[in-house]
Formats: C-alpha cells, sequence, structure tokens
C-alpha cells in the first residue's frame, strides 16, 4: 500500500496527466502529503508496523532474525494485541482498498471476471483497486513496460505442520519457488542463477558464474566502453527474469494474472495491481499463524559454534527474489555474493548482449515530453526498484532532464 499510494501514484496526479477525464479525481486521492488515500495509508500501515516492531524490536533495521531464532521475544497479550491490529488493517483494505470481502476478491479468476467485479457494486467500482484499474487503463498504462516474459520466485514462508494454511502451490512453501517462461512452469533449481559482469564495472570473467564461484572484484576507469553499471547481470540458467509481486503471482498459477499476462503481457498495471493486491494472500496467512503460535514455545537457541561449510539462504523478500550465498572457514565468512531482487530486474546487458527485464520494459516508450519523462518513472516504479542497491550510469548522452524513480530501501 505505501510503495503504490506514496511512490507510484504520486506520478499518476501529477499535470502530465491533467487531461486524462479522472485526473481530478486522481489528484484528490494521491496528491502527495495531501491526498485522501495517502494519509489514511500512512495512518493504518503504521498499524502493521507495530507488529514488526514486536518481532524485531524496532523498525525500520528492525532484527527480527538472528542465527539461532528472535531477538525480541512476544508475550501472550503482545499476541493478542499484533491480532487485533492485523484484524484492524484487514477491515480498512478491505473497505477502502478492495471495496469488498478479501474472499470476493479472490473469486476474480479472469480479465473477464475482473471486468464484471468493477461493476458489480459501487464501492468495488470506487474502491482503490477499482480505481487504479479504470484510471490506469485510462492513461494507457497497460501499453507500458511490457517486457521479457519470464518470472522467477524464490518462494518464501513454509507453512507449520498442522497449520490451517495451505501452501498455494506444489511443495510446502505459501509463496511457491518457480521458474515461468511466458506461462509455461520451469522447476526452480538454484544452481541455475548465474551472474554476469560483460556490462558492470568488475574484472571479466566469461559468460556467467554461479554466485558460489562468483568474483566481485570492482574494476572501473571510464574507459571500459561497453560497461556501465555496478550491478551484475544475474540469469536464470539464460534467462533475464523479473521478480516480484507479478512474478509471485504467475508462479503460484494465479489464474486472474495469468489470463492479463497471456493476453497483454506483462506491463505497468498488471505489476502494480499484483503488488497492491498481494495483501489479499498474506493478510489471512497472517491472521491464520498469529493465532497458532505459542508464545510459550522455543524462540531462540544460542548459537555454540559456527561450523565450516556452505549456505544457501533464498527467499521472497517485499521486492522479489533475494539470495545470499556463504562459505564458511575456519569460523568465518571466506566468500559471500548476495543478489538483491533489484539486481535481477534492473541488471545490465549479460555476456550476450540481453538487457535486463527493467531495460528491456523501457524500449520503445512513447515520451510526450523529454524534459519531464514520466513515462519512463511508471515504468521504472512499477518494478519497485531500490537505488542503494542498483546503479547504472550512462556517459555521452545528452542531458534533457531529471527524474526521480525510486524510493527508501
Amino acid at each position: 500500500a505505501r510503495q503504490t499510494f506514496l511512490m507510484f501514484a504520486a506520478d499518476l496526479a501529477g499535470p502530465m496527466h491533467r487531461e486524462a477525464p479522472m485526473h481530478d479525481e486522481a489528484v484528490r486521492r494521491y496528491e502527495p502529503f495531501r491526498g485522501s488515500v495517502v494519509a489514511e495509508t500512512l495512518q493504518e500501515t503504521r498499524k502493521l508496523l507495530d507488529v514488526i516492531v514486536g518481532f524485531g524490536g524496532q523498525w525500520p533495521h528492525g532484527s527480527y532474525m538472528v542465527p539461532g531464532g528472535l531477538t525480541n521475544i512476544p508475550s501472550r497479550s503482545d499476541v493478542h494485541l499484533f491480532r487485533q491490529r492485523v484484524g484492524r488493517y484487514r477491515a480498512w483494505f478491505e473497505r477502502r482498498v478492495l471495496g469488498c470481502p478479501i474472499e470476493r476478491w479472490q473469486a476474480v479468476r479472469s480479465a473477464a471476471d475482473l471486468d464484471a467485479w468493477l461493476d458489480e457494486t459501487p464501492e468495488q467500482h470506487d474502491g482503490e483497486v477499482g480505481f487504479l484499474v479504470r484510471y490506469g487503463r485510462g492513461i494507457g498504462l497497460e501499453q507500458l513496460g511490457i517486457g521479457h516474459p519470464n518470472f522467477l520466485s524464490f518462494g518464501s514462508l513454509p507453512v507449520p505442520p498442522r497449520s490451517r494454511v495451505n501452501p498455494r502451490g506444489p511443495g510446502d512453501r505459501f509463496i511457491p519457488a518457480g521458474v515461468v517462461k511466458g506461462t509455461a512452469p520451469l522447476p526452480f533449481r538454484q544452481e541455475q542463477v548465474l551472474e554476469h559482469v560483460a556490462h558492470s564495472w568488475f574484472h571479466d570473467y566469461p559468460g556467467g558464474r554461479h554466485p558460489m564461484e562468483g568474483e566481485t572484484r570492482p574494476y572501473a576507469t571510464g574507459n571500459e566502453g561497453q560497461k556501465y553499471s555496478w550491478a551484475k547481470a544475474p540469469r536464470y540458467g539464460e534467462l533475464p527474469v523479473e521478480t516480484g509481486p507479478l512474478a509471485e503471482a504467475m508462479v503460484a498459477r494465479n489464474p486472474l494474472f495469468m489470463d492479463l499476462v497471456r493476453s497483454r503481457g506483462a506491463n505497468v498495471l498488471e505489476r502494480q495491481l499484483a503488488r497492491l493486491v498481494r495483501a489479499a494472500d498474506l493478510l489471512p496467512a497472517l491472521e491464520a499463524w498469529l493465532g497458532e503460535l505459542d508464545p510459550d514455545g522455543e524462540c531462540c537457541r544460542h548459537m555454540e559454534e559456527i561450523p565450516d561449510g556452505e549456505g544457501i539462504g533464498m527467499v521472497e523478500a517485499a521486492r522479489g527474489a533475494l539470495g545470499h550465498w556463504v562459505r564458511i572457514e575456519g569460523g568465518r565468512i571466506r566468500h559471500y555474493q548476495v543478489i538483491t531482487p533489484t539486481t535481477w530486474n534492473a541488471s545490465p546487458r549479460d555476456a550476450g548482449g540481453v538487457r535486463g527485464a527493467m531495460e528491456e520494459s523501457l524500449v520503445g516508450t512513447p515520451v510526450r515530453d523529454p524534459a519531464d519523462p514520466v513515462e519512463l518513472g511508471h515504468v521504472v516504479r512499477s518494478f519497485d526498484p531500490c537505488l542503494v542497491c542498483t546503479v547504472h550510469v550512462l556517459r555521452n548522452g545528452r542531458a534533457v532532464g531529471r527524474l526521480a524513480v525510486g524510493g527508501a530501501p
């Protein structure tokens, strides 16, 4: 909700779209610091941040998880309070964002269902999801940002035994792991993850390397020619992939988003819609798990010693697939590599000259005013980039203006 209404939607209320029929309503909802849904989002999301603080001790930069368990142990009364706050947030999400119960939204399984849902009730038509879809279609967001039709999810949230929550795909994870090429699913194998540096400011090596064998040796004199990024170019095998909420929906075989991508390709509106409605899946699971939690159970186990070996940690973060690869020798880290979601999405070209997901999605974007390229901002923000993770620098071009394209990490 914060990314959609505080970062992405701000441009929808800007002067570039002032001729759109629903622009005045977009300003009323999305104007920074003043829009009605902006103010409500700041207020309502604090309820969930309180829950995060309860497990991580603070926010931001909470340490909710350390080797051995948790850093902050909530009491039984804390957990009861968390359930109340999640319930209140869900009530707001259903009333203001969806305009209907979560169960009704989950019955929307195709583009035709979505059209019928929009006209079913005034609350659904005028809710934030309904308005985003209608306004986004009106200003052409479905035609922007169509890139590679490949998607990646590392999977996350293992479902505990005897939980009331069911995995959303094969395996035991609520967010399944997998790869989708077009709309065809492929099994995920972490050994297929490779990193290229042909267009990155690092010492070269041929082709791509698995992170456990990767090197991070910066090298930039300004005369490298084809090199233009401090990011490496991760690939799944040879596939450039998109990660994030839309990729999660595709890997989970969500019928609505499979139908939308099949008919129109992955685009700005669908990425943002997938991000906004992801809570419709997560909130019921969160409520169930808080109810199943045993506050009197073991929460932390002291690590007596750190064994030598190799470890791999992969999870679906808010922005998508996040992976860590580590080798420990003599109780110390000998080798470490991390690939963030933004590195997947905003990667430069690989050794074969193939663009990453975000670069590919920008090709052909129509820009009405080069001094104010809002359309490029729509595309980039639909990937929710973390700018501390990835930086490109282009030289020998002509500066025509500046545009902020990301938010805080």
